[in-house]
C-alpha cells in the first residue's frame, strides 16, 4: 500500500508574508535580463575565460575561435549588464569579470551542472 502526501495549503498569513517578500516587478526583470545574458554559449565561454584572467580583446577573440569584430557584440552585452568592466591601455581594452559576484555565480552555476554529471 503506498502512502499520498497531500499539499498542506500554507495559512493566509504564510502567504502574504511570502507576497510581501516577493522583489518588486522592476527587480524581478532586471533579474531575468542577468540570468539571461548567461543562454549564450559566446558569452559562456567569454565569462568562463575571464573568470581565469584579465584579457585583451584579441585574446578573447583567439581564445573563441572568433573575429575581434564579431566578438564586440557579447562584450558588449556582457559590458551593459554589468557582467564585466574594461580598461584602456594604450591601444588595447582589457576585459575583467565585474566584481567578484559574477565570479562567484558562475563558479556556483558550474558547480551546480558539475555535480549532475557525478550523480
Amino acid at each position: 500500500m503506498s502512502e499520498t502526501t497531500q499539499c498542506k495549503m500554507i495559512s493566509a498569513d504564510e502567504k502574504k508574508n511570502l507576497q510581501d517578500r516577493l522583489p518588486p516587478l522592476e527587480v524581478l526583470q532586471r533579474l531575468s535580463e542577468f540570468f539571461g545574458v548567461f543562454a549564450d554559449e559566446t558569452r559562456l565561454k567569454i565569462l568562463f575565460f575571464l573568470s581565469q584572467q584579465e584579457l585583451c580583446v584579441a585574446d578573447l577573440a583567439t581564445l573563441t575561435q572568433m573575429g575581434q569584430s564579431a566578438i564586440s557584440h557579447p562584450l558588449k552585452v556582457l559590458r551593459l549588464t554589468r557582467l564585466v568592466k574594461y580598461r584602456k591601455e594604450k591601444t588595447s581594452i582589457f576585459y575583467s569579470l565585474d566584481d567578484d559576484h559574477i565570479h562567484s555565480v558562475f563558479e556556483v552555476a558550474m558547480e551546480h551542472i558539475l555535480e549532475g554529471d557525478r550523480k
